[in-house]
């Protein structure tokens, strides 16, 4: 499986490279779906800086091949695979039990891990799947881990959205796409929502106290399995051999896009609530950039969606501050 690296990336019209991040000496870093794509690219990022990195793999075999292949870049880096199927509810209490035991602080999460724009189906527990795994399962996952986020010095949380938010409205009185499905717009609710979540995490921290930030960011066009994965779910070809053209054509390369994730997670002057990723060719390309929020995550929208998202998952957050 080749990859471009970080390194290789001619990025000489940006104001922030790569080179910039920080020493990550002594943190820990949780990236889900960091098998492939954006997710691999970030978590072998924070490797090559010094931190020890958990790749969440829904499929452990695939986690241990990402794995082998960052360790042969990087023999010094310290690497850790945890099973993690954000589609059950059941395995993300397995994967934040299990991380709890092993670990006592957490610095940076990185919730990356999605399905896009796939044909109706609906996870373990019932939920349509692209609202399901990508807003549902990390606003679960966050929340069975938020102790160690609070344990931490600064930690981060780093949701993905993407451009698609913009085309995305979130429709409290049907959120699973239950009375009239259609997966573009499926996967633009959630993605919205993953966007409004991020937002409205912020606000909880600041009014808990907590030493925490919650950031939105979204990799632009980055050429990836996400975009074929869903649509040729339900066995047909025309839908992914489009994507694959468009890929070809109008894609850069998971590595470039891992950079505004990098960005959000990493640089010192990202500011929690805010919305990071690239400024240029309709939001594809460019240097990253603090983009603009939508309408709707500067209303009670925010808190109508954590609230939902409590009730359908059962999870609920626990904020209170360890004593120095």
């Amino acid at each position: 499986m080749a990859h471009t690296t970080l390194s290789s990336i001619a990025m000489t019209d940006t104001w922030w490279e790569v080179s910039k991040m920080p020493d990550l000496t002594g943190k820990t870093a949780v990236v889900t779906g960091a098998n492939s794509g954006i997710g691999f690219e970030t978590a072998r990022a924070f490797a090559q800086k010094g931190a020890h990195v958990v790749l969440a793999c829904r499929s452990v075999e695939r986690g241990h091949a990402a794995r082998a292949e960052i360790a042969d870049a990087h023999p010094d880096a310290s690497l850790e695979v945890l099973e993690l199927d954000l589609a059950d509810l059941s395995a993300i209490h397995w994967f934040a039990d299990a991380l709890k035991d092993r670990h006592d602080r957490l610095d940076i999460l990185v919730n990356n891990a999605g399905v896009m724009h796939s044909p109706y189906r609906t996870t373990q527990n019932g939920f349509e799947l692209q609202f399901g795994v990508n807003h549902l399962g990390h606003f679960s996952l966050t929340g069975l881990v938020v102790s160690l986020l609070t344990r931490s010095k600064a930690a981060r949380v780093v949701t993905l959205s993407s451009f698609f938010q913009r085309q995305g409205r979130l429709d409290f009185e049907d959120l699973q796409s239950e009375d009239d499905y259609d997966r573009y717009r499926a996967y633009a609710q959630s993605k919205l929502a993953n966007l409004v979540f991020a937002v409205e995490l912020q606000r909880r921290f600041d009014e808990a106290g907590c030493d925490v930030l919650s950031v939105a960011a979204h990799p632009g066009w980055a050429a990836t399995n996400l975009q074929s994965h869903g649509v040729s779910m339900d066995g047909g070809r025309f839908r992914p051999l489009v994507y694959r053209l468009l890929n070809h054509l109008l894609a850069e390369s998971p590595a470039y896009g891992a950079v505004y994730v990098l960005y959000a997670a990493t640089a010192p002057d990202v500011v929690g609530g805010r919305f990071y990723g690239p400024s240029r060719f309709f939001e594809m390309r460019g240097p990253p950039t603090e983009l603009p929020l939508p309408a709707v995550a500067e209303t009670d929208a925010t808190a109508r969606l954590w609230q939902a998202s409590e009730s359908f998952t059962g999870v609920q957050y626990d904020f209170d501050v360890p004593l120095a």
